[in-house]
C-alpha cells in the first residue's frame, strides 16, 4: 500500500456502509474422511461437529465490521428456524438486525456444506429465487433508503435469490448517487443492465462471461467485453476476479492486472463477499482504484486460505499489507518504459507525480529527509538514480562507494519512494521528458534556472520546487571523517 496502514484503518473506522442483498445462513458439517462408501463410489464423512455463520450479504456486512466500519444490513428472511439462527449469528457478531425483514412468500435461505479433511465435499441449498412480492420490495426499499441518509457507501450483494430485482437495484443506485455515495455491486445473472450507474461491479470470470456472451476461457476477449460493458453501464470501474489468477481492474485508462496473493487455497466460500467489502472500505477510506484493488486482492488471498465462510479482520489485513510491502519494494525499481506507464496510470487516477534525482551514494539522514520533503509536494515520488558509470563521470573514479543495484534497493525500501529509475546520462533531462512529472524537486542549494528539466516540466503546466537540505549532512563529509580528515 502507498498509504500508512494506521491512517488507512483510522479512515475506515468513522465510515458507514449500507449493505442490501440476499441473506443466508451457512451451515458447515465438519468431519474426517477415511473410507469410501460400499453403497456408491463416494467418500464417507465421519461427522465431528457442526458450525453456523451468516452468509451472502450478511457475510459482506461481517467483513466490513471486521475491518472496523459501521454497517447497516438490509434484507429479508422467512419466519422460521433459519431466521432465528441467522439473527443469533448476527447478534453474536455485533451486527444490528433491525433492517432484516420477514418476507411473506419465502423461507430463509440456508446452505449446508459438508467438509471432510478440511475440503468441501458437497453443498445442499434450501432457497426460493422468485422475485420479491411488491409489498416486501417496497418495505425493503424504504428501510434501505432511510439508512442511506447517514451512509458513506452502498453495497449491493446479489446472490440471485430474488431480492435485488431490476427496479429495486435501479432505484437504490439512483438514490445513492443523488447523495454522492459510491455504489459497489457484487453481480449475478445475465441482466447486468440493472446495475447501470453504479460506481463499480466485481464479477468473476463465469459471471462476466454469462452477462456478455463471451467464452470464459478467452481472457483477452473477456477483458474487451468487460471494458465495453463498463462504458455502456457508465461505471467508473469493473473489477474482474480470476480466482487463482488474481484480479484485473478495468478502468478508463486501461487494465491493471494483479496476481493472486493466496499461498494455498482451501475454500473460496465467501471470497467474493470479502472482495466487495474491502473495495467499499478502501474507497470510503480515500484510496484510489489501483490501491483499493491491491487491498481487495490481499484480503481475498487471506480468506481463501481459510476453511468455511470466514470474514477478514483488520489485524489480518494489516499483517498482509506489511508482508506485501516487503515483497513489492524490489518491484519499485523499474526501467524507464515501465516507469512511464506507471506514471501515466497514477496521473489518470488524479495523483500528482513528483520527480527528483541524484546519486544517493552512502544513503544518510540528509537524503532521507530530502526525499520525504520531496514526496510532500505530491502523491507519488519517482527517483531518477545515476548509474555507477554516470556517478564516476560526475564525481571521479573513486565513486560511487555503493553499487547501483544496492543504492536502488535501499531507496526502494523507503516509504517516501514509489519508483526508482536508473539513468546513464550525465543529466536526467531525457528521463524527465519521457516521464513528464507534475512536479520537479531539487535541493535549495540550486537556483531554479540551474535545475535540469525545469523548463520541460513548466512548459506542460508543472512546477519546480526547491526544498531545504539538512545542514552538515553529506556523503562527502562522511567520507572525509572515515578517512580521518
Amino acid at each position: 500500500m502507498t498509504v500508512a496502514s494506521a491512517e488507512l484503518f483510522r479512515g475506515m473506522a468513522a465510515r458507514k456502509v449500507v449493505v442490501v442483498g440476499d441473506l443466508m445462513l451457512d451451515r458447515f458439517l465438519w468431519g474426517r474422511v477415511q473410507r469410501v462408501s460400499p453403497e456408491a463410489p463416494v467418500p464417507v464423512v465421519d461427522l465431528e461437529r457442526e458450525t453456523r455463520s451468516a452468509g451472502g450479504a450478511a457475510n459482506v456486512a461481517r467483513n466490513l465490521l471486521g475491518l472496523g466500519l459501521q454497517v447497516a444490513l438490509v434484507g429479508v428472511t422467512g419466519a422460521d428456524t433459519g431466521r432465528d439462527l441467522l439473527l443469533e449469528e448476527l447478534t453474536r457478531a455485533d451486527l444490528a438486525t433491525d433492517g432484516i425483514l420477514i418476507a411473506r412468500d419465502r423461507g430463509t435461505t440456508v446452505k449446508t456444506r459438508v467438509v471432510g479433511n478440511r475440503r468441501q465435499m458437497v453443498r445442499i441449498d434450501e432457497e426460493r429465487t422468485a422475485p420479491l412480492i411488491e409489498s416486501d420490495r417496497e418495505r425493503l426499499l424504504a428501510t434501505a433508503t432511510a439508512h442511506l441518509a447517514q451512509a458513506d457507501a452502498l453495497v449491493l450483494s446479489d446472490y440471485a435469490k430474488g431480492v435485488l430485482g431490476r427496479d429495486l437495484c435501479r432505484t437504490l443506485i439512483e438514490s445513492a448517487r443523488d447523495l454522492d455515495l459510491p455504489v459497489l455491486v457484487d453481480p449475478k445473472g445475465k441482466d447486468f443492465d440493472r446495475y447501470a450507474g453504479a460506481t463499480s461491479i466485481t464479477p468473476n470470470r463465469g459471471e462476466l462471461a454469462l452477462a456478455t456472451g463471451v467464452d470464459a476461457r478467452d481472457l483477452e476477449a473477456l477483458l474487451a467485453a468487460g471494458s465495453a460493458l463498463r462504458e455502456r453501464l457508465h461505471l467508473e470501474s469493473l473489477v474482474l476476479t480470476l480466482s487463482e489468477q488474481g484480479m484485473v481492474l478495468i478502468g478508463p485508462d486501461g487494465d491493471h492486472r494483479l496476481p493472486a496473493m493466496a499461498r494455498e487455497v482451501y475454500d473460496v466460500s465467501g471470497a467474493g463477499d470479502t472482495v466487495i467489502a474491502t473495495f467499499a472500505a478502501g474507497l470510503v477510506a480515500g484510496l484510489g482504484w489501483v490501491d483499493t484493488t491491491r487491498l481487495a486482492n490481499l484480503a481475498a488471498g487471506i480468506v481463501v486460505g481459510k476453511v468455511g465462510t470466514a470474514p477478514i479482520t483488520a489485524r489480518e489485513l494489516l499483517a498482509a499489507i506489511s508482508e506485501a510491502e516487503v515483497g513489492t519494494q524490489a518491484a519499485k525499481i523499474q526501467v524507464a518504459e515501465e516507469a512511464q506507464a506507471q506514471v501515466r496510470r497514477w496521473q489518470a487516477d488524479g495523483e500528482r507525480v513528483v520527480f527528483t534525482n541524484g546519486c544517493f551514494d552512502l544513503l544518510h539522514v540528509g537524503h532521507v529527509t530530502y526525499l520525504e520533503r520531496a514526496r510532500r509536494q505530491g502523491r507519488r515520488l519517482v527517483v531518477g538514480l545515476n548509474t555507477d558509470a554516470s556517478v564516476r563521470r560526475l564525481k571521479g573514479p573513486e565513486r560511487p562507494l555503493i553499487g547501483q543495484e544496492d543504492r536502488a534497493r535501499v531507496l526502494a525500501a523507503l516509504a517516501a519512494v514509489d519508483a526508482v529509475v536508473l539513468f546513464d546520462q550525465d543529466t536526467p533531462l531525457a528521463l524527465i521528458e519521457q516521464l513528464r512529472p507534475d512536479v520537479l524537486v531539487k535541493g535549495a542549494d540550486y537556483r531554479e534556472d540551474q535545475v535540469v528539466g525545469a523548463e520541460a516540466v513548466k512548459s506542460r503546466g508543472g512546477r519546480v520546487v526547491l526544498v531545504p537540505l539538512v545542514e552538515n549532512r553529506s556523503t562527502t563529509e562522511i567520507i572525509t571523517r572515515l578517512n580521518g580528515g
